[in-house]
């Protein structure tokens, strides 16, 4: 049950999304599920001006602590290293993975259970860690059913919501020994725990990721509503935690915040279930805890889009979701059809900096920019704003493009020429007039197939007569009708 990174080339994404729309089944299940959530969203806030309110402190809190983010950094390592939190810094996924194999090693452990964790995704740790020999079991329910289909999460909040309970039922069948055919979805979540608690007493080591790392007081924020995140950091003998640099928050109290908004916004809960703050390893008067915590501060990207002064905004996002939720395109085609870790609107604004603008640059031209993503956001990230300057950073030519990586890969010359002749049409009238009654003329010439146009469109035909032409009729059939009086 590997997961290795779900990153796909660019060109297959209209395969991709050409075979998910082609899916009923698929779509009709999506669509019920953002319909059910963009529902209890609303119920959630009622009232509009505490919701605007809401938006802009956390936008304010997350704005504050990206600007303070080198300080803050440093400030968590120091309150985490005083709490007895080993801190580790990684630039890249295999720096991350090189530091959890090295603890797995020194423990000589055989076994890692993990709570939910997006960036251990990101990274593609399970598939690591496997290649190593270890045992390694997803103990969120979404997640340990993925991993049992051999797939990546299709939500960044609901992993498995591509899948019916039919579907589920079948994988359970055919994967765990003695489970007989059911649909009956308590039964289904009683056979999942069942599996995952015998688990959490034998594993070696727990790995969860981390919603929100509070500088002031080193403590690790996590929210969850199965219990699951809490055995892995409290029952085996070592816990590592992994997470953005972004994730880090000045306050304690700027926690309260953040939260009012996250389940809110992601699943339509007031409160989650279960909320863990961790602020270091078991104590000598303590009966439960590990004897070790670490936290991984990965990078890989992060601090490019920090540098730029736009898509620092990209680095405010709370992983709640609700842009997924709402975004009229996800809803069609699902998160797989993305092929990157993070799919939706957030992630056509983060991918390319993780994996460069060449490898994803299909992503930023997946959106109709309708803004129901940025409508949305509890942090008030401009996403359609960064979407456009993503696509126009793709198609820059090398003296224009920008230090981000991978920028200016999908530049064409032919598009460029293309638009150059455009603009020369608008900027001389004669030229346009001139080109204008040549097209009207011309129009039987028209290729049927016009690039990436004809693809979802019909071909663009010009007109047998122009506008202009139709705006001088009336002149003629005035003074022809004055003539003849």
């Amino acid at each position: 049950m590997s997961h290795p990174i779900q990153l796909h080339p660019s060109a297959d994404f209209i395969a991709r999304t050409r075979a998910a729309t082609a899916d009923k089944d698929l779509r009709k299940g999506f669509r019920g599920a953002m319909d059910f959530l963009q529902a209890k969203r609303a119920a959630q806030f009622p009232d509009p001006v505490e919701l605007e309110t809401l938006r802009d402190l956390g936008a304010a809190i997350r704005r504050h602590s990206l600007a303070c983010l080198p300080d803050l950094l440093e400030q968590l390592e120091g309150r985490l290293t005083a709490n007895g939190i080993q801190v580790h810094w990684a630039e890249t996924p295999d720096e991350a993975n090189a530091i959890v194999l090295d603890i797995v090693r020194r423990r000589q452990a055989k076994s890692v259970i993990k709570g939910k964790s997006m960036v251990s995704e990101e990274v593609a740790m399970n598939h690591v860690l496997e290649a190593a020999g270890l045992e390694v079991l997803e103990s969120d329910m979404g997640e340990y059913i993925v991993q049992l289909a051999g797939e990546a999460p299709s939500h960044i909040i609901m992993p498995a919501i591509h899948k019916s309970k039919q579907q589920i039922a079948a994988l359970f069948a055919a994967k765990l020994p003695g489970v007989a055919y059911t649909e009956d979805v308590d039964e289904l979540i009683r056979i999942g725990r069942d599996v995952l608690r015998r688990k959490f007493a034998a594993a070696d080591i727990g790995l969860s990721g981390v919603n929100f790392a509070v500088a002031e007081t080193g403590t690790l924020f996590l929210v969850e509503n199965e219990g699951n995140g809490r055995m892995c950091t409290t029952v085996p003998k070592v816990h590592v935690a992994i997470t953005g640099i972004e994730k880090v928050v000045a306050k304690l109290e700027h926690v309260a915040v953040l939260n009012t908004l996250l389940p809110r916004s992601a699943t339509g809960q007031a409160v989650e279930t279960y909320q863990n703050f961790i602020s270091g390893p078991r104590k000598p008067d303590e009966l439960d805890g590990p004897e070790e915590v670490h936290l991984i501060l990965l990078d890989n990207g992060r601090t490019q889009a920090y540098a730029d002064r736009e898509f620092r905004a990209t680095l405010q996002c709370i992983r709640c979701g609700a842009c997924m939720n709402h975004c009229p395109v996800y809803a069609r085609i699902g998160g797989h059809a993305y092929g990157t870790t993070y799919p939706g609107p957030i992630g056509a604004i983060i991918s390319p900096h993780l994996l460069g603008i060449g490898a994803t640059h299909a992503l930023a031209t997946a959106s109709t920019l309708c803004g129901a993503c940025a409508e949305v956001c509890p942090v008030r990230i401009p996403i359609p704003q960064l979407l456009i300057r993503l696509r126009n950073e793709a198609q820059a030519d090398s003296a224009h493009a920008s230090a981000l990586r991978g920028a200016g890969e999908s530049h064409s010359v032919l598009g460029s020429l293309i638009f150059r002749a455009w603009a020369l049409l608008y900027a001389h009238p004669a030229f346009y007039r001139m080109a204008t009654w040549l097209m009207s003329r011309l129009r039987v010439l028209a290729p049927a197939r016009q690039g990436a146009w004809t693809q979802m469109r019909t071909p663009l035909i010009p007109a047998r007569r122009r506008l202009r032409d139709l705006l001088r009729e009336p002149r003629r059939d005035a003074a022809r009708d004055s003539t003849v009086a």
